[in-house]
């Protein structure tokens, strides 16, 4: 072949191609154009040192703009969520497994696993006080009714309340579960409680410290997270079974209205009141499943985002429609203990300084 024949091969095989990829209406990029607008994705992932990054529950104080992160022995460390920086770790809460924010009385609560809680000042940070209230805790609920916050103690047994000033103990409730989770006031002076090895939910009055109902959630296994809709009277919980899904619950009746397919590894829910959404962090499959309320019997699917695994816990900034979540990067040791329930490959541990906050938003 001649070099202008070669050349002119070479410029009809490039035209050809050009025409080619023209025409294909498919490619990444027409895809991603197309992904509307109110969708979330990934906007910070922040790494942060530590040796020991284990954690639990999240919670967001939405006036100081505030991520506070339950990391269990390292403690309570609070994350600026506007500069995306570390501000500092809370003292006195080793064991840190949830924090409880009322803003009503500026304060913050850090429930530890050893079954104290760390009293703060939610303006400076400041340590109020330790106390203990139960044998151990998980995690806790506050009822605005009866002024009274709802300690979980899954391994002993009980609820207790106790008096938000003086944390002093006011009275306890006896559990039949031996695994107690997730658990929601319901605004009106009860709190509703998740029995995740009974597959029911436990309504607990919060005024006369007494059960009054026990309810099983029909086509749940094992309910974890749980929020709750005072308008409609709602709880949205969380069930990590064989067949994960999110349950919607009639906290008045125990009815079940209705469950949809939810992504394994379910531990964070959370519901957007102003906009009628349910957010879920599922952290074996690592995404994040929004469900829209059309009213408070009808549900239906309205995204789903991949996040990172493990990103089991959440939580959520309604003003600026933001989700937060945390990873690490994490192994399965077949010589040391192992927990399955989540997925035969769970990680029984992580490498140290992998541990990453993760900030989701609508693309606008």
């Amino acid at each position: 072949m001649s070099l202008r024949a070669a050349s002119h091969s070479v410029v009809l095989c490039a035209c050809t191609a050009l025409i080619f990829f023209a025409c294909l209406p498919n490619l990444a990029w027409a895809k991603t154009d197309a992904i509307p607008a109110n969708f979330f994705r990934l906007q910070h992932a922040v790494t942060l040192p530590g040796a020991d990054p284990d954690w639990d529950y999240l919670a967001f104080d939405g006036k100081h703009e505030r991520l506070f992160i339950a990391r269990r022995d390292a403690g309570l460390w609070v994350f600026d969520t506007r500069k995306q920086r570390l501000v500092r770790k809370i003292a006195l809460t080793k064991g840190a497994g949830a924090t409880l924010l009322l803003p009503e009385h500026n304060r913050g609560f850090s429930v530890n696993e050893d079954g104290s809680l760390t009293a703060f000042d939610l303006n400076s940070l400041a340590v109020l006080k330790r106390a203990h209230v139960a044998d151990d805790a998980d995690a806790a609920s506050y009822d605005p009714v009866s002024g009274r916050i709802a300690v979980v103690s899954s391994d002993s047994r009980k609820v207790t309340f106790v008096d938000p000033r003086s944390l002093a103990v006011i009275g306890a409730v006896a559990l039949e579960t031996a695994r107690a989770d997730g658990s929601a006031a319901d605004g009106r002076g009860a709190i509703l409680l998740n029995e995740r090895d009974r597959n029911a939910v436990l309504k607990i009055d919060a005024r006369t410290m007494k059960v009054v109902a026990e309810w099983p959630i029909t086509g749940c296994s094992q309910p974890t997270g749980i929020a709750y809709d005072p308008a409609t009277r709602r709880a949205f919980i969380g069930c990590r079974g064989d067949h994960p899904v999110l349950a919607i619950f009639n906290g008045d009746t125990g009815a079940t209205i209705a469950t949809l397919p939810l992504g394994r590894g379910n531990d964070g829910v959370v519901f957007d009141g102003a906009r009628r959404r349910i957010f879920t962090t599922n952290g074996v499959d690592a995404n994040l499943v929004i469900f829209r309320q059309d009213d408070g019997d009808h549900y239906q699917m309205e995204q789903a985002v991949t996040t990172r695994p493990q990103a089991r816990t959440m939580a959520y900034d309604p003003a600026g429609q933001r989700v937060f979540s945390v990873a690490a990067e994490g192994v399965l040791d077949p010589a040391k203990p192992a927990n399955s329930g989540p997925s035969p490959s769970y990680p029984n541990g992580h490498y140290a300084d992998s541990f990453v906050v993760l900030t989701y938003a609508v693309t606008r």
